[in-house]
């Protein structure tokens, strides 16, 4: 049986791989070529400091080898005690301060830089993405999910403010560590430093060995992740479903099957993770036992100074700390090309045309608003080339009239308001307003024509007052007491706690049919000469169904309306209903004309409303 659909949550996995990890790092480059001289002064701050960290042991081998002097020296079998260059000591020491201080200051610096540059970038991605999603035509969102976008603008986008800072900075430094100790180590002693490069092969060979036996465990348990949280999500979404049908013994069946997946790769993921500290403790502990062994043996014929077994055990340290961090850089700079590849093919999809330049005709003249004549002129539309939607669709709409489409399901009625408000552009044909092609005018001059109460209402997190004045400015207090009265929301908007300006979000809750309400009344607001009504009652019951239609009675004089309804029995008032299938106004005319014909529409209202046998 199929797992269910889920996404797994945050944790420690697979890194997810770019298709072409060169191309995607160079659009990101090219994104911040403005932060560049930045990144290359932060990076070269960090390749400074860690150059002063690298200098840091041979000056503690300098100061070893002056306080070994100063020791007591057998002559002629007695002690006797050397002179300590207490100066020569002291220089070194504020050396090392000077280079230790400088490595932390230069070493914030670049943390600091680098932040900044990362999250500007990232504040940059996002307001890219914003200004790209009121850009983008209605078709992208057809064929795109909008978790599939919020994802990008959020985690996406997180990802590349966070890995990108951390994973060129800690390349830099770990590539300049790793050289720099390396050849420090050789300047000071060949034979100690061949034996130590030894030490830490055997290590790595072994650190290698457990990443790739952890990576297949660790790509289980994001399976396994996304499996329990696709499950729950599910089950919990159509609990009501599962209790009604005694499905919670399947259901509880399904998700210890996950669990125990998931318990299974998860203990053995990050059991074989965990090693990887121990591992890298024994490396350098490994080290520092072959260090002193060789070094001993050396010093004890003569053959170096015993500061410099000194610098060694430090340098072994510095020498196997990058190896990690190659990785772990790695494995950043991939997911943020992951992460890079997604936000960059988003803003890379096709726009809509620029009409900047376009006259906005449409009510442009305070002395001649918009009257509300709408034409459709043989229209035509399609989704896909070749797949026609709409096929040769005209109609002539006088100001004020009230116009019903009516049609079974797919049969092209919410299309057609689509394209009236140029949320598509039309594929041939001609649709006006006053007789203004609507494709010669900005579409939000278009768009300030109209109304809409849809089926799916939209409620945002802001106050009662806000939610219905909407992007309407200079409307006053009593204009949207008004509104809400018509509509029958004033008793109830006024038992809330503030008021009209009570905040609406989880702790107020409102019901389908409030919510369809108050767009109704946020319509009233608008005072469009154009007024869009799809199925704008579907979520209230018959007796708030009376008074919204009521409302909308009123809403409707001196206003061209269109409604799209599947209760026949809202649209018989209608000056003309438009009867559609397959694409093609196949019947027109008043309620009782369309009866008289016997056709379609009748069969339509008929279904409806034929009696019970």
């Amino acid at each position: 049986m199929p797992g269910p659909m889920g996404h797994g949550g945050p944790g420690r996995g697979a890194v997810e791989k770019p298709q072409n990890f060169g191309e995607v790092m160079g659009k990101l480059v090219r994104y911040c070529r403005s932060y560049i001289p930045v990144i290359i002064i932060a990076l070269v701050l960090g390749a400074t400091g860690t150059i002063f960290q690298i200098i840091g042991p041979d000056k503690l081998k300098d100061m070893t080898n002056e306080l070994v002097k100063g020791l007591p020296a057998m002559v002629h079998g007695r002690p006797v005690m050397g002179a300590v260059d207490f100066d020569a000591v002291s220089r070194i020491g504020f050396t090392l301060v000077a280079l230790y201080v400088g490595y932390a200051v230069l070493s914030y610096v670049q943390s600091w830089l680098m932040a900044n540059v990362t999250q500007r970038t990232a504040q940059r991605l996002r307001e890219s993405i914003s200004q790209k999603i009121n850009k983008l035509p209605l078709s992208y969102f057809d064929k795109v999910s909008y978790g599939d976008v919020l994802s990008r603008i959020t985690n996406d986008v997180d990802a590349i403010g966070q890995t990108l800072g951390q994973s060129l900075g800690s390349l830099i430094t770990s590539v300049t560590l790793f050289v720099g100790a390396l050849v420090m180590m050789f300047y000071n002693n060949v034979i100690m430093t061949l034996c130590a490069i030894g030490a830490s092969l055997v290590g790595l060979v072994l650190m290698m060995a457990i990443m790739k036996a952890s990576q297949r465990y660790f790509t289980r348990q994001q399976v396994a992740l996304g499996q329990v949280n696709g499950h729950v999500e599910e089950m919990y979404s159509g609990h009501l479903i599962v209790k009604a049908y005694n499905g919670e013994a399947a259901a509880i069946r399904d998700f210890e099957r996950y669990n125990a997946d998931l318990y299974d790769s998860g203990w053995k993921s990050q059991f074989l993770s965990g090693l990887m500290m121990p591992l890298m403790q024994f490396i350098g502990n490994f080290g520092y036992v072959v260090v002193c062994v060789v070094g001993a043996a050396l010093a004890m014929n003569g053959d170096i100074e015993f500061g410099v077994i000194v610098a060694f055990m430090m340098y072994i340290r510095l020498f196997t700390q990058p190896l990690s961090q190659f990785a772990q850089a790695f494995q950043n700079l991939q997911r943020c090309a992951a992460a890079s590849e997604r936000v960059f093919g988003f803003l890379e999809e096709p726009e809509m045309t620029d009409e900047s330049a376009k006259p906005a005709l449409l009510g442009a003249r305070a002395d001649a608003p918009v009257r509300g004549d709408v034409t459709f002129d043989h229209v035509r539309f399609e989704y896909e080339p070749g797949k026609p939607i709409i096929n040769d669709f005209s109609a002539d709409v006088k100001a004020g009239q009230k116009v019903a489409i009516v049609g079974p399901t797919g049969a092209g009625k919410t299309t057609m308001v689509n394209l009236l408000m140029r949320f598509y552009d039309i594929a041939g044909g001609r649709i006006a307003i006053d007789g203004v092609d609507t494709a010669s005018v900005p579409r939000w001059n278009v768009h300030e024509q109209f109304s809409m109460v849809l089926q799916d209402t939209w409620v945002f997190h802001g106050t009662v007052r806000e939610n219905i004045a909407y992007s309407k400015p200079g409307v006053t207090d009593e204009q949207i007491r008004e509104a809400c009265r018509a509509v029958g929301l004033d008793h109830y908007i006024m038992s809330l706690p503030d008021g009209y300006d009570t905040v609406l979000d989880e702790n107020t809750s409102l019901s389908a049919g409030q919510k369809q309400l108050l767009t109704i009344a946020r319509a009233m607001v608008q005072d469009a000469p154009i007024l869009i009504l799809d199925e704008a009652t579907s979520s209230v019951d018959t007796r708030t169904e009376e008074l919204i239609q009521k409302a909308m009675d009123a809403l409707t004089v001196g206003r061209t309306s269109f409604v799209i309804a599947h209760r026949l029995s809202t649209i018989r008032d209608a000056d003309m209903i438009l009867v559609m299938n397959h694409g093609d106004v196949i019947e027109r005319g008043t309620h009782e004309e369309l009866l008289k014909a016997g056709g379609f529409y009748a069969d339509l209202y008929n279904s409806q409303f034929a009696p019970v046998a």
